[in-house]
């Protein structure tokens, strides 16, 4: 392992690379990288570095968001492999002529979604700035929100809207189970519950916060509470340790009544395949220009506006 490090410091060094994580990826990924994040502080950090290559450790719909905001850089993914449910769930030329059904709607895509959905889009939004997204159009304005069914109910009902929500969601969020969690609470009954807003309306009923990755990680170091019951993909809780080792994180259970609600798509990057990357500057991601301006335009709105 620590030959896995030594080598990717000096990869690092000889490529002018610079490697970027989302929380959900395994410790060792999250301990080596530059730069750890959720997808809007992700996305905003790809725009701003000097770096001739990112090495993009998430899932593909991450990567490609690097490479929309910087065309002339080297963008790298450990493994190409490396999906998204919730992305796929929304193919480009169905939403297209869904959309096309609601044209005097404006539409507000999630993050996680390809490059050809963003296209189709007005502005993208994370979970980060999900609510100041959809509060900055006029109040009289019809709204769709794509592709996650569950964030955008979520907004429906806080923000007291009416949007057209696509039917996609996340394999992880979905299967937590709403019954295994209260039988957790009831063994741990000061803790608190922290969710997700990609969860079904059930579990985020039993939360006591509900926030992005990095909100959940703020709440957990700045409550006083010691105990912490977590609905989303459990990469997150290696980030809130480092910050409160003196606290105790409970992955939330699956409907299986196992903690085991691991995303695969973000498992499939190792440090292994990161060397193998910056050795070989593959698996690259590489997009059609004009569809990259496409993207480019709603995601730099949402920028523009965080």
């Amino acid at each position: 392992m620590e030959d896995l490090f030594k080598k990717l410091v000096l990869l690092k060094k000889e490529r002018n690379a610079v490697i970027l994580a989302h929380f959900y990826q395994d410790d060792d990924i999250q301990d080596v990288a530059d730069f750890m994040g959720d997808s809007l502080a992700l996305a905003q950090k790809a725009q701003k570095t000097d770096a001739d290559v990112i090495l993009f450790c998430g899932v593909h719909f991450m990567a490609e968001t690097a490479k929309i905001l910087n065309p002339s850089k080297t963008v790298l993914i450990p493994d190409i492999e490396a999906g998204c449910s919730l992305a796929d769930s929304a193919k480009p030329d169905i939403f297209r002529e869904w959309c096309k059904k609601h044209s005097d709607h404006k539409v507000i895509s999630y993050i996680n979604c390809s490059a050809e959905t963003k296209a189709l889009s007005d502005v993208i939004c994370t979970s980060s700035n999900a609510e100041k997204i959809v509060n900055s159009f006029p109040k009289d304005q019809e709204l769709i929100f794509a592709p996650d069914k569950y964030l955008g109910s979520y907004l429906n009902k806080k923000l007291n809207k009416n949007m057209k929500l696509w039917n996609g969601s996340c394999q992880v969020h979905e299967i937590f189970s709403e019954k295994e969690i209260v039988k957790l609470k009831e063994r741990h009954q000061k803790s608190k519950i922290l969710a997700h807003p990609e969860c079904p309306e059930a579990i985020l009923n039993r939360a006591d916060y509900i926030g992005s990755t990095t909100g959940i990680i703020k709440f957990s170091s700045q409550d006083s509470s010691e105990t912490f019951i977590v609905a989303t993909e459990p990469g997150v809780i290696h980030q809130m340790k480092k910050i409160s080792p003196k606290k105790n994180f409970i992955p939330a259970p699956s409907t299986d009544g196992c903690a085991c609600n691991i995303c695969p798509h973000m498992k499939l990057n190792t440090l292994e395949k990161m060397v193998m990357a910056l050795e070989t500057l593959t698996p690259e991601i590489k997009m059609d220009e004009n569809l990259r301006l496409k993207a480019l335009k709603p995601l730099q709105k949402m920028l523009d506006l965080s």
